[in-house]
Formats: C-alpha cells, sequence, structure tokens
C-alpha cells in the first residue's frame, strides 16, 4: 500500500488553470508532500527504508517539460514567466552537489521579483523628478509672467510721460493739490537752509567756548606766577570761565532746536514727501491706462478688440482706485504736516530767542530757567558718551 500511494506521488502532474497558470502545488509543493511522506514513513519502518523511498520520489518526480510557472499572477508578462526547463537543471545541479537543493527555484523567482520592485522604485522616482521639474517650471511660468506686467507697464509709463513733455498727451491735474505740494517743498528747502546755518552757528560757538575755556586756564595759570598781577589775572580768569559755563547751557539749547528742526525736514516732511511721490507715480500709470483705453475706444469693434477694451477697462479702474486712494493720502498727510509744523516751530522758534537773549544779556538766571522751562537736562562737563546705567 505505501508503495502504491510513492507511486502515485511520483506520477502526479501539476494542474493548468484556465488562465494558463500553473495550479497551486508547483515542485516545492510536491517536495513538501513528499517530505511530510517520509516523516510518516520513518515513524513506521525506520529512517532508511524512507531515505530510500524519497530519493526515489525525488528522482521520478512530476514531470514539468510541458509546464511554465508564472510569476506575477493573472495579466503577468512574459518576461515573468519561468521555463520549468530551467528549474528541471537547477534540480539536476542540486542532484550533483553544486547547489543546494532546497528553495533553489524560490531564489530565482525571488530575484525574478526583486527585478521588478527595483523597476517599480525606478517609476517611482522618475514620477517624483518628474513632479519636481513640473514644480520649478511653474515658477518660472510665475515669473516671467510678472517680468511681463512689469514690462508693460513701464512701456506704458515712459510713453506717457514722453507724451507730457513735449505736449502731446494728456495729464490729470488737481490745481489745489498741486500747489499745497509745490509750497511743501519750497518749505522745506527754506528750513533745510534753517538747519544748515544753525549746525553752522553751533560749530562756531563751540570753537568759541572752547577757547574762552583755555583762555580762562591760562589766566588762572597766570595770576598764580605773576603776583604783581594777580588780581587781574584772577579777575579775567573768572569771567572766562563764567561766560564758558553759561556758552555750554546755550550750547545745550541750540543743539536742541537743531535737533527738533532736523527731525521736523527730515522725517516728518521727508515721509509726507515719499507719499507724494507714490501719488504722482499713480497719477502718471492712470493717466497712462486712461489713455491707453482712449485709443483703443477710437478704433474697430470687432471681438478681439472688444476683449482688448475690457481688459483696458478693468486696469484702468484699478490705477483709478490706486490713484484716487493716495490722492487722499496725500491731502490728509499735508493736513497734519503744516498742524505739527506750527506746533514744533512755535515750541523752537521761542526756545531759541529766550536763550540767546538771556545769554548776550548776561543773565545767567534766565538762561539757566529757559532750559528748564523746555526740559532741556545738560551733560556735565567731559561726560561726552551716556553711562551703561542711562542706556539700560
Amino acid at each position: 500500500m505505501t508503495d502504491s500511494i510513492m507511486s502515485k506521488a511520483a506520477t502526479m502532474e501539476i494542474p493548468i488553470n484556465s488562465n494558463g497558470d500553473t495550479g497551486t502545488l508547483p515542485e516545492d509543493d510536491s517536495l513538501e508532500q513528499a517530505a511530510k511522506l517520509q516523516w510518516s514513513l520513518n515513524e513506521k519502518v525506520g529512517s532508511s527504508r524512507g531515505t530510500r523511498d524519497l530519493q526515489q520520489v525525488m528522482v521520478s518526480g512530476p514531470n514539468l517539460n510541458e509546464t511554465n510557472i508564472v510569476s506575477g499572477g493573472y495579466g503577468g508578462t512574459a518576461e515573468g514567466i519561468i521555463p520549468t526547463s530551467s528549474i528541471k537543471d537547477l534540480r539536476m545541479k542540486a542532484r550533483r552537489g553544486s547547489i543546494p537543493s532546497s528553495s533553489s527555484a524560490t531564489c530565482h523567482i525571488a530575484n525574478q521579483s526583486h527585478h521588478y520592485q527595483g523597476s517599480g522604485m525606478h517609476h517611482s522616482s522618475s514620477s517624483s523628478s518628474m513632479t519636481a521639474e513640473e514644480a520649478t517650471r511653474g515658477v518660472a511660468v510665475e515669473k516671467l509672467e510678472l517680468m511681463k506686467k512689469w514690462g508693460l507697464n513701464t512701456y506704458k509709463c515712459t510713453k506717457q510721460m514722453i507724451s507730457e513733455r513735449f505736449g502731446r498727451g494728456s495729464r490729470t491735474v488737481d490745481l489745489e493739490l498741486e500747489a499745497q505740494i509745490e509750497v511743501l517743498r519750497d518749505t522745506k528747502r527754506k528750513y533745510e537752509n534753517v538747519l544748515r546755518l544753525a549746525r553752522a552757528l553751533t560749530n562756531h560757538f563751540y570753537s568759541m567756548v572752547q577757547t574762552q575755556h583755555a583762555l580762562g586756564d591760562t589766566f588762572a595759570d597766570l595770576s598764580q606766577k605773576s603776583p604783581e598781577l594777580r588780581d587781574e589775572f584772577g579777575y579775567n580768569a573768572e569771567t572766562q570761565k563764567l561766560l564758558c559755563k553759561n556758552g555750554e547751557t546755550l550750547l545745550g539749547a541750540i543743539n536742541f532746536f537743531v535737533s527738533s528742526i532736523n527731525t521736523l525736514v527730515n522725517k516728518t516732511m521727508e515721509d509726507t514727501l515719499m507719499t507724494i511721490k507714490m501719488y504722482e507715480n499713480a497719477r502718471l500709470e492712470f493717466d497712462a491706462y486712461r489713455s491707453d483705453l482712449e485709443e483703443l475706444s477710437m478704433g474697430p469693434r470687432d471681438a478681439v478688440a472688444m476683449a482688448r477694451i475690457d481688459t483696458a477697462q478693468q486696469q484702468y479702474q484699478v490705477h483709478k482706485d490706486k490713484y484716487e486712494r493716495l490722492r487722499s493720502d496725500v491731502t490728509i498727510k499735508l493736513k497734519f504736516l503744516e498742524e505739527n509744523k506750527v506746533k514744533v516751530m512755535h515750541k523752537q522758534l521761542l526756545l531759541f530767542h529766550n536763550a540767546i537773549s538771556a545769554y548776550f544779556a548776561g543773565n545767567q538766571q534766565q538762561l539757566e530757567q529757559t532750559l528748564k522751562q523746555f526740559n532741556i537736562k545738560l551733560r556735565p562737563p567731559g561726560a561726552d558718551k551716556p553711562s551703561w546705567l542711562e542706556e539700560q
């Protein structure tokens, strides 16, 4: 009965399904079944008899010359079909001892599967590189569109500017606002002149105070070394030291005046002029697109021309809104600037007058009172830089 079972196992065939793939019993499965049968025979008749029967099963196993093993399942490509002749060669090499008999066909199939997995990874990396290239191309196209818009806008504005200068183009003019802007520019030029002269006065007066200080020290030294002229040198030394002290007080007032004028001219007025410059650029763009829309409106009215007119109308409206918004900003800033200028100059001119008058009148008490009135604090002599406590 055992021989009959072994004979059936040796003569069985691998069933082929309707898709041309192998059945669920490849060569390795038949070997596994034979191994299980070997184990059962070892339990009954001993290891020697079982080993001899297993060798007979391996030698006279199922004939696989007319079958194929498909790697990849249904729908696999022709490259995934492994001829059974190669498996038979592997079996022959296993019997000869050139390679291990176990899992030889499985290793070959794993290598084929690894080949397809590598191919899949290659396709994945290719798709990711294509995605990166598409993103880079999108950024380049966006930058190109921005450059195109910038170039078109620059061309229109340059054309409008040349037309205005040669008297061929019309420009939008707000007479009242233009007059206020011109007054501001003239005021700024005059205030810059005041600032330049006040700085010059500060430099010259500082030199005079330093000279008085040196002269006072010299008189004091001569008073000690000239007994016959001690009183005369002493009087002059005290006078120069007093003038030097009052001069330092006046320098504090003038420096505060210069600092306030500098802030008004180079910060407050300059900020308003920057807004005016933006307003003038917006006015130029508005007139450029307005002229472009007028030219298109006087041309033909076909489908292409109407599309261009619609686009020009949209651009015209955008630049018109920008122009009107900046014009409103300029009007508001000019109003606040005028109020701020009057307030600041009223205080600074009063300070300058009181300090100069008190100094040249020799009224030290009034000079010090003027600095207290405007909250001006003088640094002690030699304190050019603030201490680390003052910086905290």
